[in-house]
């Protein structure tokens, strides 16, 4: 528009516009934009023909004319111009879902990552209303996810558990525990590092791996896992999550609070950058499942004194105040080994918490995943409501496991093993049946009813072990003492015998 200058000239000076065609930035909130929207929809369709050519260029985006475009750029306006709101071309494009334009600004040199006034960008803004092709085009450009997905902005609203990222060391890093956490030294000590990364795979032959992003004032975690078949890349087994920025929140307020030495300990996370972080403890001596596998077939004792770990740190889940933790991915790679030999619950990706409800459920079927479908409860499997009691399901095949040597159904592959389930089928007792004496075979089947509600609670299965524990002592020593009784026995006829000989000898001299 035209003003007046200070000598009385007509001075041209650009008025701040914004665009409120089509859809709107993923990040602003509802009714930000005022009531006027209508009115100002109505005037641009009216006058673009009007309008400066930066803003025109956002009509066109909007509209998809390619051929408009292209000769607005051909004769110089600015590709990355930004309106009020700090929205660009490209974000109309993203938001649209209009690939070909998405791809033509893009060639045409625009700006990859710009931000609008709500921190959000066109790949969030694709991301948001599902443009799967735009959401391929922009990360194969080069885009990335939002930094940072829990910023806050001042230093007093930073949580206590943060951990400056610059203060992990990575250079000595191994990958442990199933591939989801590192090794990293922390303030001189090992730490291990579950990474939330950024990677953000948007063609389909490729995996979705951990990726965090915000949108909507929302944190998604999406996550698909796949498995080759004989060098093929079809997909097997996957498994998609999906929590909210809350959910992220609640399970970092939960790792704070867990304090058990049955249960890994929490030190911290990453949230003020990119890629966010979990930091627990580390624990050299690798997963139950590890050892296991080295090991083979423990002693029914040794079986019994881990299954105390498992039940003690579970028991402290469950029993927690105010609100019950219901771990669902309870299997021996999420079983750690500390310095002592005893164990250690952790990795709560997946738990659930009661709060005013005793039953949850899966918004969609449970799908395999690695190996953890062979430890889930068949109620799970079935999409029905559960409780705490899918724990003891899978507590009850970790003890079996443990005293046959061999993963639960270990000819059946994955699917198999959770339809066998559901069949109402458990793993076979392969092992001698004094390995399964006291009274421990009983509680094995007890722990895996099909019946939820007959499962014995932690607390109960605690109780329990004891007293079969206290068997084995027993049983050792009485072992032990008839061992010594032996010793001393041989050791008295040894010494008896000597003695004889030697009255023998002296008699026969005097002779």
């Amino acid at each position: 528009m035209e003003i007046i200058g200070a000598e009385g000239e007509l001075v041209d000076v650009l008025v701040p516009v914004r665009f409120t065609l089509g859809r709107q930035s993923s990040l602003a909130p509802e009714g930000g934009l005022g009531d006027d929207g209508d009115q100002e929809e109505e005037k641009v369709l009216e006058e673009v023909d009007e309008i400066d050519p930066t803003f025109q260029l956002m009509y066109l985006a909007n509209e998809g004319d390619l051929e408009g475009i292209t000769e607005l750029l051909d004769s110089g306006v600015n590709i990355n111009f930004q309106d009020i709101d700090g929205r660009t071309a490209l974000h109309i494009a993203a938001c649209q879902g209009v690939a070909d334009v998405v791809e033509l600004l893009i060639s045409r040199g625009a700006d990859i990552d710009p931000t609008d006034r709500w921190g959000s960008t066109p790949l969030a803004d694709a991301i948001h209303y599902k443009n799967h092709n735009v959401i391929k085009l922009l990360e194969k450009s080069g885009a990335k996810p939002l930094m940072a997905p829990m910023h806050v902005l001042t230093a007093r609203e930073i949580p206590e558990y943060e951990i400056d990222c610059n203060e992990l060391d990575f250079s000595e890093s191994v990958v442990i525990t199933k591939g989801t956490f590192r090794i990293a030294s922390w303030r001189g000590i090992q730490v291990a590092v579950k990474e939330l990364q950024e990677d953000f795979m948007a063609d389909e032959e490729k995996v979705w791996v951990g990726h965090i992003f915000l949108m909507d004032y929302e944190l998604y975690f999406l996550l698909l896992v796949v498995s080759l078949l004989n060098h093929s890349s079809s997909l097997k087994y996957s498994f998609f999550g999906h929590i909210n920025r809350n959910a992220f929140r609640d399970e970092l307020a939960l790792l704070q609070r867990i304090r058990h030495p049955n249960v890994v300990q929490f030190l911290g996370a990453v949230t003020q950058s990119s890629p966010m972080m979990i930091v627990t403890e580390y624990l050299p001596k690798g997963d139950l499942r590890a050892f296991l596998k080295r090991r083979g077939a423990l002693k029914p004792e040794t079986a019994v004194k881990f299954a105390l770990d498992i039940a003690r740190g579970m028991s402290y889940l469950h029993e927690h105040k105010t609100e019950a933790i219901i771990h669902c991915d309870l299997e021996p790679s999420n079983i750690l080994r500390d310095d002592t030999g005893h164990l250690k619950v952790a990795d709560f990706g997946i738990s659930k918490i009661l709060n005013v409800a005793k039953t949850v459920r899966e918004d969609k079927p449970v799908t395999c995943r690695d190996n953890s479908c062979r430890y889930v409860a068949p109620e799970v499997f079935r999409n029905e409501e559960y409780d705490t009691k899918v724990d003891v399901f899978s507590f009850a095949i970790i003890l079996q496991e443990m005293i046959e040597g061999q993963p639960p159904f270990s000819t059946k592959e994955e699917d198999e093993a959770a339809t066998a389930y559901a069949a109402k089928e458990r793993p076979p007792f392969k092992a001698p049946h004094k390995l399964y004496s006291h009274g421990l075979r009983e509680l094995i089947e007890e722990c895996w009813s099909e019946v939820p509600a007959n499962r014995p609670t932690f607390k109960q299965i605690i109780e329990k072990l004891n007293a079969i524990l206290k068997h084995f002592d027993h049983k050792r020593r009485w072992t032990t003492k008839r061992l010594k009784c032996f010793h001393l026995e041989a050791m008295w006829k040894k010494d008896h015998s000597h003695s004889d000989g030697s009255s023998r000898s002296t008699s026969s001299t005097f002779r």
